[in-house]
């Protein structure tokens, strides 16, 4: 007698396609990025030869580094076009990650080679995308307040930039440091609802910048990337170290969500919270304002206490990225443009062993009902 398929909902444990790209032990609390644990690099190498790493399945030599890092630089500058479209939207009303998707809609129409999806193209897309992505992040923060985008500094390293085009002022050392770990950290992460969207939509043989603005759709959502928001936020409504308990009580007792707690996959601490914590701390240190690192560790002494459950990458991330002049709503976009590393590497891993995944659902309506009036 055969077994009656089950659903699985959420898809949670369900096994869609292989994968080279990252690793997630939960029960240990590890990840790893083409077979190399974040642990033994997550604060030392550069965003740029991470990418490198996601998309090559190894580490540039001391050469490779500096061509590519070259590379991204030169890809740098946005497109008139893709401003002249910024300038349309209600940027001031409108949430960052929808004129995010709107910049990299535009940015893909405007492509000749829009509609390829041979290997070379695609690489060429993947690098135009990666380098970007920050400057469209920038332009949006600079253009929501009323200020003119900043053109890219070559000379700048892309975390540097990243900042620089935020600020209008070279970054510290120290910051720098701080946005490019939170960028390696966010660079990739496996199976997640986002990535998966992204595999989706290439399974369909779409071209890359549809899989992307997919993804980016995906990770708007206050479940997926929208959460980071919703951590900063939480700290904000707690607002000192003596509310931090009795606030966790309350949402406790009411049985309220806290953000920036539990993961899906892991069952321990998260490997990239590790690293932020100890950005978090030393940024606030630098910035002379620990209120909001020493609310954070209040709350997750607490709430490990009560619920032993830990904080996921997001909680500590939030108080690093404030620091750096990110703002609560432009946290999601921030993510996205580290993601987008991760994103082109699967979607180049889908079109290189693609097959078109489409699930069945379980049947739970009625059949044979009749029309009216028959």
């Amino acid at each position: 007698m055969t077994a009656e398929p089950q659903v699985v909902h959420g898809l949670e444990g369900v096994l869609a396609f292989e994968s080279s790209i990252a690793f997630i032990d939960g029960p240990n609390g590890q990840l790893s990025y083409r077979g190399c644990d974040i642990h033994d690099f997550a604060e030392r190498a550069s965003f740029e030869d991470t990418v490198f790493l996601i998309w090559n399945s190894r580490w540039p030599s001391p050469r490779e580094s500096e061509e590519f890092a070259d590379e991204l630089k030169a890809l740098r500058a946005l497109p008139d076009a893709v401003v002249d479209a910024l300038r349309l939207l209600p940027l001031r009303e409108c949430n960052p990650m929808a004129a995010l998707r709107t910049a990299v809609s535009v940015f893909g129409a405007l492509d000749p080679d829009q509609d390829s999806i041979e290997p070379v193209s695609n690489l060429s897309k993947a690098k135009n995308l990666t380098a970007n992505m920050a400057t469209m992040v920038a332009a949006i923060h600079r253009m929501t307040q009323g200020l003119e985008p900043i053109q890219p500094d070559s000379r700048l390293t892309h975390a540097e930039n990243y900042l620089y085009m935020m600020t209008g002022q070279r970054p510290d050392e120290a910051s720098a440091r701080a946005l490019n770990i939170a960028l390696v950290l966010y660079a990739e992460h496996e199976t997640n609802a986002s990535t998966f969207a992204t595999r989706v939509a290439v399974s369909t043989l779409s071209d890359l910048y549809s899989a992307i603005l997919a993804g980016m759709s995906a990770l708007k959502g206050p479940l997926h990337g929208g959460a980071i928001d919703e951590a900063m936020r939480l700290f904000m409504e707690i607002g000192s170290v003596e509310n931090a308990k009795p606030y966790v009580d309350e949402a406790l007792a009411h049985r309220r969500r806290i953000a920036g707690f539990g993961h899906r996959v892991y069952r321990t601490a998260d490997p990239r919270a590790i690293h932020l914590k100890r950005m978090a701390e030393q940024i606030s240190d630098q910035q002379g304002d620990r209120r909001w690192y020493d609310i954070a560790t209040t709350v997750e002494d607490y709430m490990m206490e009560q619920k032993r459950l830990n904080a996921n990458v997001d909680y500590y991330a939030a108080i690093v990225l404030y620091h750096l002049g990110f703002p609560l709503n432009l946290q999601t976009s921030f993510v996205a443009s580290s993601r987008i590393a991760g994103w082109c590497a699967h979607a180049m891993e889908q079109y290189a062993n693609n097959r078109l995944i489409r699930p069945r659902a379980r049947y739970v309506g009625e059949l044979g009902k009749p029309m009216p009036g028959r």
